[in-house]
C-alpha cells in the first residue's frame, strides 16, 4: 500500500484559482483502501466503493428523522410520505455531486471554498456550516438521552450528560481503520431496518394510503403547520454536514488518476450512496407510515414525542415487543449518527481553516455545544420540550442548506475545475432546480413565521 501523500503534494488539485499547500481531506486515512484497476471486475469494484454512501446515510436517518416523521405521520396521516420521497430523490442527485467534487478534484466541498471565496465569504459559510453541525449534534445528543430513559429509565438530563463520553466511541472505533468503522455503521443500519421491518408488519398499513401519500399535494404548502413540519423533514433528510462528509470520505478509495478513473469511480460511488440512501428511504418512510397507521387512523393525531410513541406502541399494536424495538432503533440511529457527525466536524474544520485538531477535543467541544442548550431546555420545559427542541434543530438545518448547496452545484458545473466530468446540461439543471426548491422552501418557511 503506497503511502498517503504529504500536505504538499496531494493530487487533483489542478484547475482550483487557490494553489496553496494543503493537506489531503482526513489524511489518515485518505486512499488507503484498495480499488480494483481494469475495466474488468464490476462487482469487486462496487464492493471496494461501498461504504461512504451509508455513512452518509446515517445523517438521512438520524433522532431528528424520529421527531419529524412522527409528528408529521401522526398530525396528518400519510400526506407527507411524498415530502420524504422528493427530499430523498433530491439528496441522492446532491450527493452523487459531492462525491464527484472529492473524487474529480481531490478537495472535499470545505476545501474547495476555501480555495475558491475570499476570506469574509469562506468564514461565514464556515459559521453557519458549524451551526448546522451543532444542530445536528443536538438532534443526536437528544435522540439518545431519550433512547437510554425509554430503555433504562434514566433521568433525560442525566441521558444528556451520559453522550459526553460518546467521543471515547468514536476514538476506539478509529483505531481499527475506516473499513471497520463503515462495517459498524452498517451493521447498526442492519439492527434499525429490522426493527422497522418488525413494527411495520405489526402496523398493516394500507398500502392505498401508502401509494396515494407519495403524490404530492398544494395543502403542503398552504397549511403553515404542514409546511412547518415538511420543512423539519426537509431538513431532517438533505443534511448539509453530509454535503462535506461525502466529499471526503470517498477519498479513502484508493483509484486510478487519471479521467477514465475517476469518471468509474463517480460511478460506483454513485451506485453505493443511491442504494444506501434507498435503505434510509424506506426507514424515513417506516417511521412516518408506522405513526400514520398505528395513531393518525385511531385519532391519536397529538402524538408528537418520541416517549409518547414508545408508550402507546406495544398497546395500540398488541405486540409487547414493538416499543423496545423502537428505543432500540432510536438508540442505534443516535450512535451511527454521532460516528458521522465527528467527522464531519474535522472535515469542516480542517477544510475551512485547516486547522488540524486532536480528535478528542474535536468531539468533546462540538458535543458541550449541543449538551448546554439541551439540558437549559430539559431543564426548564421538562421532557415535554425534547421533542420541540429536536424539530427545531431539523428546521435550522433546512436553513443552512442553500448555504452548501449553492457551492457544490457551482464547483461541479465548472468546466475550469471538473474538466470533462463537470455536470452534464441535464444535471446541471436538475441540480439548480433542486438548489432552488430549497432556497424556495425555506424562503416560505421565514415568511410564514413574520
Amino acid at each position: 500500500m503506497s503511502p498517503p501523500p504529504s500536505a504538499t503534494t496531494a493530487p487533483g488539485f489542478d484547475g482550483m484559482s487557490d494553489m496553496r499547500p494543503q493537506r489531503p481531506s482526513l489524511s489518515e486515512s485518505y486512499r488507503t483502501i484498495a480499488v480494483p484497476l481494469g475495466k474488468g471486475g464490476f462487482w469487486r469494484k462496487t464492493a471496494a466503493f461501498a461504504g461512504p454512501g451509508y455513512m452518509v446515510a446515517v445523517g438521512y436517518m438520524d433522532p431528528g428523522n424520529w421527531a419529524t416523521d412522527l409528528a408529521g405521520g401522526s398530525a396528518f396521516g400519510y400526506t407527507l410520505l411524498s415530502v420524504i420521497l422528493l427530499s430523498n430523490i433530491m439528496a441522492m442527485v446532491l450527493q452523487s455531486l459531492s462525491a464527484k467534487l472529492g473524487i474529480v478534484t481531490g478537495r472535499d466541498l470545505a476545501q474547495a471554498c476555501r480555495a475558491n471565496y475570499n476570506p469574509v465569504i469562506n468564514f461565514c459559510l464556515w459559521v453557519l456550516c458549524e451551526l448546522a453541525i451543532i444542530a445536528c449534534d443536538l438532534a443526536e445528543v437528544l435522540g439518545t438521552a431519550i433512547a437510554l430513559q425509554l430503555l433504562f429509565g434514566l433521568p433525560l438530563i442525566a441521558g444528556v450528560c451520559l453522550t459526553a463520553f460518546d467521543v471515547l466511541l468514536i476514538l476506539a472505533l478509529q483505531r481499527f481503520g475506516f473499513r471497520k468503522l463503515e462495517a459498524f455503521i452498517v451493521a447498526l443500519l442492519v439492527v434499525i431496518a429490522g426493527c422497522f421491518a418488525y413494527e411495520l408488519a405489526m402496523a398493516q398499513p394500507s398500502v392505498a394510503a401508502i401509494m396515494r401519500g407519495l403524490v404530492p399535494t398544494s395543502e403542503i404548502v398552504t397549511n403553515p403547520a404542514m409546511l412547518y413540519i415538511a420543512i423539519g423533514i426537509l431538513g431532517a433528510t438533505v443534511m448539509p454536514h453530509n454535503l462535506y462528509l461525502h466529499s471526503s470520505i470517498v477519498q479513502t478509495r484508493r483509484f486510478g488518476q487519471d479521467d477514465e478513473g475517476k469518471r468509474d469511480a463517480v460511478k460506483h460511488a454513485t451506485i453505493d450512496s443511491t442504494v444506501a440512501l434507498t435503505l434510509a428511504l424506506f426507514i424515513n418512510a417506516s417511521i412516518l407510515i408506522l405513526a400514520a397507521a398505528t395513531f393518525h387512523t385511531a385519532g391519536r393525531t397529538d402524538v408528537a414525542e418520541i416517549d409518547q410513541a414508545y408508550k402507546l406502541l406495544s398497546p395500540m399494536l398488541g405486540a409487547g415487543a414493538a416499543s423496545v424495538l423502537f428505543a432500540v432503533a432510536l438508540l442505534a440511529s443516535g450512535q451511527n449518527s454521532t460516528v458521522t457527525g465527528t467527522l464531519a466536524g474535522q472535515i469542516v474544520a480542517e477544510g475551512f481553516l485547516d486547522l488540524k485538531l486532536p480528535m478528542w477535543l474535536r468531539r468533546m467541544v462540538t458535543r458541550l455545544l449541543a449538551i448546554v442548550p439541551a439540558v437549559i431546555v430539559v431543564g426548564i420545559a421538562g421532557d415535554s420540550g425534547a421533542t420541540k427542541l429536536l424539530v427545531l434543530s431539523q428546521v435550522v438545518l433546512s436553513l443552512q442548506l442553500p448555504f452548501a448547496v449553492v457551492p457544490l452545484v457551482s464547483f461541479t458545473s465548472d468546466r475550469k475545475q471538473m474538466g470533462a466530468l463537470a455536470n452534464a446540461l441535464w444535471l446541471k439543471i436538475a441540480a439548480w432546480v433542486i438548489a432552488a426548491t430549497v432556497i424556495g422552501l425555506n424562503a416560505t418557511l421565514l415568511f410564514s413565521f413574520f
